[in-house]
């Protein structure tokens, strides 16, 4: 699932007319990043939710054939924050572990490292495994600790949360489809309960939540696609 609804306040006046997910970094759009190494990493199935602008995300992905896979979306009339927004997703989503990835973010990480995590959950009792990264400068003080690939509330080497996620469907178990929740409080909780595992990845990620930060991460990709072309 590919979480594509918020309205991208920090981002605006960009957003008030293009969804945050389509704002494009080195001439490709965000969300079509994710699609094209989401295709790489071996997944077919595709669900983006959406709020803000959404029938442009329609639009422009479509139904997925082109790059090979099939799209479906849930809509949301009003965005209904990350826990609510997967919780009324569910439906399309199955009864397996599913994987989550902010669609305002850029990473190069490889989402096939984490089919074996759908075996290791089934047997490790985690009913989420998280993707954490170094702490940006916006965000310094992190979200979690990590010790022997459980995540902890608590602890003094803290790491990010990228936006990247595996969850079984349990975590939204009792939830209301269509009532706005955050997903950081289930985080939290079943952290708390030993029930959530994680990885720390050192690889290029960005919260693309500004303009300045996507103008930089804009000349970034842009300057490596030329040194590409000139070989």
């Amino acid at each position: 699932m590919i979480l594509a609804a918020g309205r991208g306040e920090r981002m605006r006046p960009l957003t008030d007319t293009v969804p945050k997910p389509l704002l494009e970094v080195g001439g490709k759009a965000l969300i079509v990043r994710h699609l094209e190494n989401l295709v790489r990493a071996g997944f077919t199935r595709i669900v983006i939710n959406h709020a803000h602008l959404g029938a442009m995300i329609e639009e422009r992905v479509g139904d997925g054939s082109a790059l090979g896979l099939s799209i479906d979306y849930s809509r949301e009339g009003q965005a209904l924050d990350t826990a609510g927004g997967i919780a009324l997703a569910l439906p399309l989503l199955g009864d397996a572990p599913f994987l989550v990835v902010n669609g305002d973010i850029y990473c190069e990480f490889d989402f096939g490292t984490l089919l074996r995590r759908w075996a290791l959950m089934k047997t490790s009792g985690a009913i989420a495994h998280l993707v954490l990264v170094a702490n940006p400068l916006h965000r310094p003080d992190g979200d979690f600790a990590l010790v022997d690939e459980r995540v902890r509330n608590d602890g003094s080497a803290r790491l990010t949360f990228s936006g990247i996620g595996l969850y079984n469907p349990e975590l939204f178990l009792g939830l209301t489809p269509g009532e706005k929740v955050p997903l950081a409080p289930l985080l939290r909780r079943a952290a708390d309960a030993g029930a959530v595992t994680g990885e720390h990845y050192r690889g290029r990620w960005e919260d693309v939540g500004t303009p300045q930060r996507l103008a930089e991460l804009d000349r970034e990709l842009s300057l490596r696609k030329e040194a590409c072309a000139r070989g």
